[in-house]
């Protein structure tokens, strides 16, 4: 049923799922078929973060269970300072090394509208994740484009910016006021 909707209405934005919905709950399934149809959910995924005023969204965002978010930062209302960046389809990441550095920073989501949180992630991350053709890739990401990265991977596990910032390593560093070593 999903894949029939998607190939009615290309590039038309999908409707984000919020917190408390069960899609935002469950762990990601790995995408197998690198065809059209994938394109497409891409495709309208761009299009649902472009008119949510985005930087990532995650494929159970828009209800879809796929292993796939897409990044695109960018100075908009909700991040004025985002680097630029080219969008890029991320298809079963996974992040291969985490730096120590940590560093704090706020983040808001659009399954938690309205709300933003400080979250403490790892300055620098490597990254190996498959591009809509299936061909792998690999790359070492830091500070916003890093912070993107680990937050829509985080959808991709079941875990929301709400569970996120009520995590035991978040509550220490922010009563501590720096993460420990």
């Amino acid at each position: 049923m999903f894949k029939d909707e998607m190939r009615q209405t290309p590039n038309k934005p999908l409707p984000i799922a919020v917190v408390g919905e069960a899609i935002l709950k469950q762990q990601a399934i790995e995408v197998r078929d690198f065809d059209d149809t994938l394109s497409q959910l891409a495709s309208q995924m761009a299009a649902s973060m472009v008119e949510a005023k985005g930087v990532g969204i995650a494929a159970p965002q828009v209800h879809s269970p796929l292993a796939l978010f897409i990044m695109a930062s960018r100075p908009n209302e909700r991040y004025p300072d985002a680097p630029l960046m080219e969008p890029l389809v991320v298809v079963n990441p996974q992040i291969v090394l985490r730096s120590l550095q940590l560093e704090k920073g706020e983040e808001g989501c659009l399954s938690v509208p309205g709300q933003r949180f400080t979250i403490w992630r790892p300055q620098t991350i490597v990254v190996r994740y498959q591009n809509l053709a299936g061909q792998w890739q690999h790359s070492e990401l830091t500070g916003f484009i890093a912070r993107i990265f680990q937050h829509e991977f985080d959808h991709l596990q079941g875990i929301t910016l709400l569970e996120r910032s009520q995590m035991p390593e978040q509550k220490l560093m922010a009563q501590e006021g720096k993460p420990q070593a």
